[in-house]
């Protein structure tokens, strides 16, 4: 009998992994330099100076910056994006955010305070899975 609390089987872990991706922080204090990729879910509250592509999310803490391009499943914004943000869901803009560049998403939550200086395109999502452009 072990004293130790028994960890969970492999496979189920493995299992929670492909469902859900992994979490990457990116520290206050940090810079990154070029473009970050991510399975899972990206966090910033530093400072990435590239384009940033996670599967399922990019959360942006308030003080934090992006000097690129964001692109995820879905992005909540409380610091500064200098760039396009394009998110196959949603998009939330809190009372904290800046985004100076274009939002395209099928869904948008702006905070009172949140400010984005571009466009806005708003998406369907097809049979296909993709966004897809809404016309007129």
């Amino acid at each position: 009998m072990s004293l130790l609390r028994e960890e969970p089987k492999p496979s189920s872990r493995a299992d929670v992994r492909r469902a859900d991706g992994a979490l990457s922080i990116i520290a206050s204090g940090t810079v990154i330099t070029g473009d970050i990729r991510a399975d899972g879910t990206i966090k910033i509250e530093g400072e990435v100076l590239g384009n940033v592509h996670a599967a399922q999310q990019v959360l942006l803490a308030r003080g934090s910056r992006v000097k690129g391009d964001v692109q995820a499943r879905e992005a909540v914004i409380g610091g500064v994006v200098e760039g396009a943000i394009r998110a196959g869901e949603r998009v939330e803009i809190q009372a904290t955010a800046v985004v100076n560049g274009d939002v395209t998403t099928q869904r948008i939550v702006i905070a009172e305070g949140g400010q984005v200086n571009g466009g806005l395109v708003m998406t369907k999502k097809p049979a296909s899975g993709g966004p897809e452009l809404v016309k007129g």
